[in-house]
């Protein structure tokens, strides 16, 4: 059978395109908002409890799909998770109250979710220790073009038929993803298209306390799900994403209405957003990058990212300045600089996830810590959408100020594996 040069960057590039549509499928409420709040007559709380039936969704799915991932490969999981939410975002255009939207939504987190989970895992069966950054960083990006895409598409969409054909289209994408994902996904010892110069690099490359597991030696783990859940590395990844990753969401879930209710720009107007989606574009792969420089330089693959995100964490406090700015360039601009940095902070994170835990354990372990992530962003969204009814979005900025600072103290405190 015919080899494919240089497969593994096919395998994550097949990965980048479902990332993108994670995020177009899931940027679309966001920015149809305004539209949609007034057709189906959603006050600000009833938006935010719709992104947080969402997020309990998403949060439950990241530990179940772990252990799917985990138990059935990340060839067969991977195609029931984006069938799945694509169909969740199918029925959005069909939705037609605060109920439907939630129940919507809800499927679509438990479909969503398992993409992040997957994910680590095909770059912990198919790359060496070195590239593992510059893969992660790759299907990162699908996320961020998927969210500078989102608004182009979106309001293009919206505006040519409606905000129900947007929901319809996008979804139908995922559908047709899974006829190519499904003809050339296999794991590296299973597949016939394989050289045998890029099973030596793959199988070479690998770390010694994560084998390939091409051979019959089954791969080392953690021990049982609540073994893994209070290992100290566990909850210190944990609450590294609950504190940071609320910076992320808040800029999916509420810029575009920001720049709506509080710098009263028109919806057909908020695809200026994608500029600061393209910084976190850069973010992801900037991030993956650096840190692949400092270990080609003899940096430890743990102390690296653990560099690249303290420059990270002096740069994010910076989206605290938006509200305090007239000009939008300005705010898009120091949002541009909170969202590349964020970005880089999470691929040196989600990199240590894989550097850090043994293979056998990875996608649950990876799960376990992303609920970490849609905790936090449960919580903001709560705080955000009650500030936004009773106050103004001006608080929600200033906690820039403190969370990446006060994660950074806690990721410095993990050392490379020695066991």
């Amino acid at each position: 059978m015919k080899k494919i040069p240089h497969l593994r960057w096919w395998i994550v590039g097949l990965i980048f395109f479902a990332s993108v549509l994670n995020y177009v499928d899931r940027q679309a409420l966001s920015i149809l908002a305004p539209t949609i709040q007034k057709d189906l007559a959603l006050s600000n709380e009833d938006y935010a409890s719709v992104l947080n039936w969402f997020l309990i969704a998403y949060t439950v799915a990241l530990i179940v799909s772990g252990k799917i991932v985990d138990r059935f490969g990340v060839r067969l999981s991977l195609a029931l998770f984006v069938g799945w939410w694509s169909i969740a975002n199918i029925l959005t255009g069909f939705a037609r109250s605060f109920g439907s939207l939630a129940a919507c939504r809800f499927f679509l987190g438990l479909g969503e979710a398992g993409n992040w989970t997957a994910a680590p895992k095909a770059v912990s069966e198919w790359f060496p220790a070195r590239e593992r950054g510059l893969a992660i960083g790759i299907y990162t990006l699908g996320a961020t073009v998927g969210a500078t895409l989102a608004p182009i598409l979106i309001v293009g969409l919206a505006s040519w038929h409606s905000w129900q054909a947007a929901f319809i289209i996008t979804g139908a994408a995922g559908l047709l993803w899974l006829i190519p994902w499904l003809w050339l996904y296999r794991r590296p010892g299973e597949h016939p298209r394989l050289s045998d110069k890029e099973r030596a690099l793959i199988e070479g490359g690998q770390v010694s306390d994560q084998p390939s597991t091409s051979g019959t030696t089954p791969a080392p783990t953690w021990g049982k799900w609540h073994q893994v859940l209070f290992r100290r590395e566990v909850l210190l990844l944990i609450f590294a994403r609950m504190l940071t990753d609320p910076v992320w969401y808040f800029f999916q879930f509420w810029f575009a209405k920001y720049l709506y209710d509080s710098r009263e720009l028109a919806q057909n107007s908020l695809s200026v957003t994608w500029v600061v989606y393209l910084a976190a574009d850069v973010g992801v792969l900037a991030g993956g990058w650096l840190s692949g420089l400092l270990i080609a330089r003899g940096t430890t693959p743990v102390r690296s990212r653990q560099w690249i995100m303290l420059a990270c964490a002096a740069l994010v406090p910076l989206g605290a300045m938006i509200p305090h700015v007239d000009a939008l360039w300005l705010v898009l601009a120091f949002g541009m600089v909170a969202v590349l940095a964020h970005l880089a902070w999470l691929i040196n994170l989600s990199a240590l996830v894989v550097d850090i835990v043994p293979r056998g354990s990875l996608a649950f372990t990876f799960g376990v810590v992303a609920a970490g992530s849609s905790l936090g962003g449960l919580m903001m969204n709560k705080a955000v959408g009650s500030l936004v009814t009773n106050a103004s979005y001006d608080p929600a900025f200033g906690f820039m100020l403190l969370l990446h600072p006060l994660a950074w103290l806690l990721v410095w405190q993990l050392r490379p594996r020695t066991a």
